[in-house]
């Protein structure tokens, strides 16, 4: 019988290679040839240095989101509110960014403090919610997205801009690019952001897996009511939990604010960081490294879908179809699970 750990490692890889085939499949259907399609979609994200920095600009943020939301899911809850939690970290690194004058050796680590409190402060509303009053995060973290979206078009409008529709640019000294990365990576727009990404997925795995928080904080998500039997503060860690969840995504949006625009732009509609950090998070197996792999391929997917249409003809939304595919397959894990143990009994 397949182990538990090797079962997680299998699930993802053949979730990942049944979407690929499911958008062959349809490619070949509507007349695309999926050959020249999947080459299109490997060329525009690793083709040549400004592909790559494009595509490491665009895992960076997706990183934080995935990691932000799979540390929710490992303690027993759902932070769909990522994504008003970017918008509010993305805002609050802006804000700085543009207010103070600093050198960078303390500009930057100020804006990144600013959006990582912004999104933790943003998150404790639904943990807060649920600890005290039952209230289902969900609920509560779909309508924060709204009034995250909202109140932050009218700041930007209103205190950050001369009502125009994008903030002031955030001053050098805040600002994650470089001359010498921009140049480097052929004048993509990637930045020094993925370290920082980097070091996130590190301290989510020491958190969970390394510290008596985190042990907690796992043990209220397998069980709470054996949690507070234990003698742990239940309640103290839901909110605990959304918090550092919320760091991680608010830090999403200061990669969008100091490192990919420097500036904040009036949003017409969500960002998808946030839900696409959902499916990041579901394909890592809600893990650190599950989730750095995960942002590393639908990042990809992302950024060579945009060459799709110019190189093969095949439209880009098909790399959509292929993502929903993949994650469908890891919902319907149970059908695989069905299958390796089938394929494990006949060989014994």
């Amino acid at each position: 019988m397949f182990s538990n750990r090797l079962f997680n490692l299998l699930v993802p890889l053949i979730s990942v290679l049944l979407g690929f085939l499911a958008g062959a499949i349809i490619m070949l259907i509507f007349g695309y040839n999926p050959i020249a399609g999947y080459s299109a979609l490997i060329s525009g994200a690793f083709g040549n240095s400004y592909a790559i920095g494009e595509t490491v600009r665009q895992i960076t943020p997706l990183m934080l989101t995935g990691i932000g939301i799979a540390f929710a899911f490992r303690t027993g809850l759902f932070n769909i509110g990522a994504e008003g939690q970017v918008l509010v970290g993305w805002l609050a690194s802006v804000w700085v960014g543009i207010s103070f004058d600093l050198p960078a050796v303390l500009h930057i680590p100020l804006a990144l403090l600013a959006a990582a409190v912004a999104g933790a402060l943003w998150a404790s509303v639904p943990g807060i919610l649920k600890a005290l009053r039952g209230v289902h995060e969900v609920v509560i973290s779909i309508m924060m997205n709204y009034i995250a979206l909202h109140t932050c078009n009218y700041i930007i409008r209103n205190y950050l801009s001369n009502n125009g529709d994008k903030s002031e640019v955030i001053a050098e000294t805040a600002s994650l690019r470089t001359t010498w990365l921009y140049e480097k990576m052929g004048y993509s727009q990637i930045h020094w952001g993925f370290i920082i990404a980097i070091v996130a997925v590190i301290a989510m795995w020491f958190i969970l897996e390394k510290t008596t928080t985190g042990y907690e904080l796992r043990s209220v998500g397998f069980n709470r009511h054996a949690a507070n039997y234990a003698g742990m503060n239940v309640k103290k860690n839901i909110i605990k939990s959304m918090m550092i969840s919320g760091v991680f995504a608010g830090l999403a949006g200061a990669m969008e604010g100091l490192g990919t625009f420097g500036h904040m732009h009036v949003h017409g509609s969500f960002t998808n960081l946030g839900f696409d950090g959902i499916a990041v998070a579901l394909l890592g197996a809600n893990t650190a490294m599950g989730s750095f792999f995960s942002a590393i391929l639908f990042g990809s997917l992302k950024m060579g879908a945009l060459r799709m249409p110019t190189v093969a003809g095949v439209p880009s939304e098909l790399v959509e179809i292929v993502i929903a595919s993949i994650i469908f397959f890891i919902a319907s894990s149970y059908i695989i699970r069905w299958v390796l143990l089938r394929l494990k009994k006949e060989e014994n």
